[in-house]
């Protein structure tokens, strides 16, 4: 495991499920809500410091999710991306990347084509039974809920970039 994190320069992940908890609420006006994790936040940063690239490729849209990735700087925003292959091939060439370099997390049938490919397969604790069997790593942590930051730690850890401030 430590010798794949140490070749990661992107951390591509999902939204629904990975960066949130999977639900999907409506306010009274029929307007989409979700919940963050802020120590998912604090770990993206980390990683920008680090000099690591983000990437989301996500199935569905939301102006809460286009906030939320604005806030992050998340460096590639790929919403209404299905199948999710398309996004991930451009996610390749923007940063100058091959797949050994890539880590995506993901929680859904949707993400398998893209774990299939990536040099570090991530599911989140609360994952389908066969993203878990794709998967090179299973987080402790749920989705929406720390998975990103443990993820984030471990990468940055392996590379000897992880700095406690």
């Amino acid at each position: 495991m430590m010798k794949k994190l140490k070749n990661i320069k992107v951390l591509a992940m999902d939204v629904d499920g990975v960066l949130t908890n999977g639900h999907i609420v409506y306010d009274g006006l029929g307007r989409e809500l979700k919940f963050f994790d802020v120590q998912d936040g604090c770990g993206i940063a980390q990683l920008r410091k680090a000099g690591l690239k983000t990437a989301v490729i996500s199935a569905r849209s939301c102006r809460a999710v286009k906030a939320r990735m604005a806030d992050l700087k998340i460096d590639a925003v790929y919403l209404d991306a299905y199948p999710k292959t398309g996004a991930y091939e451009d996610v390749l060439k923007k940063f100058h990347v091959v797949d050994a370099e890539v880590c995506f997390m993901g929680d859904d049938l949707p993400d398998l084509p893209v774990l299939k490919r990536t040099g570090f397969a991530v599911a989140v604790q609360n994952a389908s039974a066969e993203v878990k069997k794709q998967a090179d790593y299973v987080t402790k942590c749920k989705g929406g809920q720390g998975a990103v930051r443990e993820v984030v730690e471990k990468i940055l850890k392996a590379q000897g970039k992880w700095i406690v401030e």
